[in-house]
């Protein structure tokens, strides 16, 4: 009670932004670990704390030593085991304004848009099996370095080529940067949430996994059904339609625009207006 009643204004302020601060980190580490395996690796934990207040509780010695030990190593535990979704908070972390990379310029997108659509197409309706990523903000050199390096402009005809079954380069993933083809033959990591429909198979699991640890985005040709799939944040749209496609590439990689800073706001408002 003495805390309320010689609690200012100010103080209150400071407080209710205290809480909605800590709130949404809480809001963003759920969303961040939804639909992932450490849902299970959460579940757990909150079994070992119970289990430790129970113990604290009735005085049971042996089991509260032994959970004391445990909860002694646990951040180290804990940085183990969430690793993978660890990294992938801090590379959307990374993806803010401050380290943010030039992005890739409105006519490359168009153009890139349109050459893998006609390659898609052309690989959908033969059943031929491809997996085409964009490269955004978070870079994929350490991808790129694990297939064949082409630096090549893009072309519909060249990512065809690319994935005619028994040709050198079919196996693995293209990575596309700026515009270009910068790699081809790229291992990409596997997705290992437990959620992903057991239809999916290697390829998809790639896409996906690629997604989930960057903010690259994957398109999949389906070599058994011939369905186009697209896989962003970790999840999968399958049998996405051609307009959809579209739609949701020149959305997620055409350059938001920008406003001047130099600008003063007064002129930003009027030609806003005007």
């Amino acid at each position: 009670m003495d805390y309320f009643t010689n609690l200012t204004w100010k103080e209150s302020i400071k407080d209710i932004i205290d809480i909605l601060i800590v709130g949404y980190v809480i809001y963003k580490l759920i969303e961040l670990v939804r639909g992932t395996r450490a849902v299970q690796l959460l579940k757990g934990i909150f079994v070992l704390v119970i289990t430790w207040g129970l113990s604290t509780w009735f005085n049971l010695y042996t089991l509260k030593w032994l959970m004391n030990q445990m909860f002694t190593f646990g951040v180290v535990s804990v940085l183990i085991i969430f690793q993978p979704e660890l990294r992938r908070a801090l590379e959307q972390l990374g993806r803010g304004k401050l380290f943010s990379r030039s992005s890739i310029p409105d006519a490359d997108v168009s153009r890139s848009i349109n050459e893998l659509i006609k390659a898609v197409n052309y690989l959908a309706k033969r059943k031929i099996g491809a997996l085409i990523v964009f490269e955004r903000d978070t870079g994929l050199n350490e991808y790129t370095e694990s297939g064949i390096k082409m630096e090549s402009r893009m072309s519909s005809e060249l990512l065809i080529n690319i994935f005619i079954p028994n040709t050198p380069l079919h196996d693995g993933a293209v990575i596309l940067r700026g515009g270009q083809i910068a790699a081809a033959a790229c291992y990409l990591p596997l997705s290992e949430n437990p959620f992903i429909s057991k239809e999916l198979g290697t390829r998809h699991r790639a896409a996906i996994g690629i997604s989930e640890v960057t903010d690259a985005i994957s398109v999949v040709v389906s070599e058994e059904t011939g369905q186009v799939s697209l896989a962003i944040n970790g999840l999968v749209v399958r049998d996405i339609k051609e307009e959809s496609l579209i739609s949701k590439l020149y959305t997620e990689l055409t350059p938001k625009p920008k406003i001047s800073d130099k600008t003063p706001f007064w002129k930003r408002k009027g030609d806003q207006n005007g």
